[in-house]
């Protein structure tokens, strides 16, 4: 059963991009995502306490929490502002794309990984396959300006929350130890939205869906699935799962939607496919 979670993983992760689609047009990005992590933090509390749920070690509860911060609170965090203040998704996927290459780079001397030719070949691959799928979905000709610096943290974010949890807080209860990331992180979310935002949320049919789905299927199915992930893999290998996030998402926009599939798309989607085998290939 084990074999299948990188594949559920990568599916529900990439309805994340469907889920914002349909809820941004209808709330500011970090209200959204504080509603978000209140209804997270309330329905992970009641599973704690409904399973009695064992609690981490005390000195375990600061490197939980950090990993929280840095996985949702400045990855998501930096997805939704981004989008929100108009970058396309494109753009943005492609800049949080080169979290795998980010990870290799740092795995060695974060934590003393061997990243082998074969790898390097993969992840590479991975990426033009990611650039490629992009491509032929949107149009790169908008102007950036400062909306590329939310990206840009979200992508360190991922990264660094990836290697911190596998470094730091590899093990914990998946229940308790998720609620211990989810409290800063709305903590923190809070204060960005006293700061910047003004709470407008527009509680329509669109948002309701796309707010429930983010929570049940992303906040708790998919962040489930990669901290099980990042406790029984290496970094490297979890991260290169995230190239296979912009083609599946293409292909349930095209199942869902109609969106155009190119054979450009085929061909990207075939690379990163095979990018992935090569960096999670067991070795000789």
């Amino acid at each position: 059963m084990q074999k299948f979670y990188p594949f559920l993983f990568v599916f529900l992760w990439s309805t994340g991009f469907i889920g914002a689609k349909f809820g941004l047009p209808h709330a500011e990005p970090l209200s959204f995502l504080l509603v978000r992590y209140l209804l997270v933090i309330s329905l992970l509390g009641a599973v704690v306490l409904a399973t009695r749920a064992p609690w981490p070690a005390r000195r375990d509860w600061l490197h939980i929490g950090v990993s929280g911060l840095l996985v949702h609170a400045l990855y998501l965090g930096g997805v939704f502002v981004a989008i929100g203040h108009g970058l396309p998704a494109g753009v943005t996927a492609l800049v949080v794309g080169m979290q795998p290459l980010l990870t290799a780079a740092a795995a060695g001397w974060l934590l003393g990984e061997r990243v082998v030719a074969r790898q390097w070949l993969g992840l590479a691959l991975g990426f033009v396959g990611v650039a490629l799928v992009l491509a032929s979905r949107f149009s790169l000709n908008a102007e950036l300006g400062p909306q590329l610096l939310p990206a840009l943290l979200a992508l360190l974010g991922i990264t660094g929350g990836t290697l911190y949890q596998k470094r730091f807080c590899p093990k914990f209860d998946l229940r308790s130890g998720a609620l211990i990331q989810f409290v800063p992180s709305a903590l923190l979310t809070a204060l960005a939205v006293l700061l910047f935002e003004d709470f407008r949320i527009d509680w329509s049919g669109e948002f309701v869906f796309a707010l429930g789905w983010l929570v049940l299927v992303l906040s708790l199915g998919a962040i489930s699935l990669l901290n099980l992930l990042i406790r029984s893999g290496s970094a490297v290998n979890v991260a290169s799962l995230f190239y296979l996030t912009p083609p599946t998402t293409a292909l349930i926009a095209w199942l869902l939607f109609g969106e155009k599939l190119t054979l450009t798309a085929g061909l990207g989607m075939a690379l990163a496919a095979g990018g992935v085998y090569l960096v999670a290939r067991p070795g000789k």
